[in-house]
């Protein structure tokens, strides 16, 4: 109910409310941006990019379903238009994440900081289609319906390239933690 009362008071002209849909989701879309795009650049650029486009068609913007979903799609076709364009192939989160843990224990933050690198280096390894469905339904908390819709495919595509990119990962971790 909050998100429609905050594109009803975007619609009248209300920066604030246009501020606090910012605010609310800038975060989560920029961890969905560098997941699926393996590049903190590339995913700052979509996430602006997205928002840009939400504002300047905001008058004939009708919310029908979450709005955190419409955004995170917008996100995720950014990054996919970026990468077609520039014709990237996504590089381990690590590389390019110029922000810490921020942890309190010193090796926790030691095998986080080791196991984010391992999880994103397997992501980096799924074609783009699977590590699509899977940083959307895992990062972007969506449907997998909603996935469906926003890539224009069907709902068992969606399950069936979900099912495959999750059973590579697995193996992929798992030959890690046996060596």
């Amino acid at each position: 109910m909050e998100d429609r009362l905050l594109v009803m008071r975007s619609k009248q002209g209300s920066r604030d409310a246009l501020r606090r849909i910012y605010e609310k989701y800038r975060d989560g879309l920029l961890i969905l941006a560098i997941a699926l795009s393996g590049n903190v650049n590339v995913a700052e650029d979509a996430v602006h990019d997205a928002f840009v486009t939400f504002v300047e068609r905001l008058e004939k913007f009708e919310l029908t379903g979450s709005l955190k979903a419409y955004l995170a799609t917008c996100v995720a076709n950014r990054v996919r238009d970026q990468m077609r364009t520039q014709q990237n192939r996504a590089v381990p989160l690590t590389q390019n994440c110029s922000a810490p843990l921020d942890l309190s224990e010193p090796s926790r933050a030691i095998v986080c900081n080791e196991e984010l690198q391992q999880l994103s280096s397997a992501l980096a390894t799924l074609p783009h289609e699977q590590r699509e469905v899977i940083v959307l339904y895992i990062y972007g908390q969506m449907r997998f319906r909603a996935i469906a819709k926003s890539l224009g495919i069907s709902v068992n595509t969606v399950k069936g390239r979900y099912r495959y990119g999750i059973g590579k990962l697995r193996s992929i971790l798992d030959s890690e933690v046996q060596k």
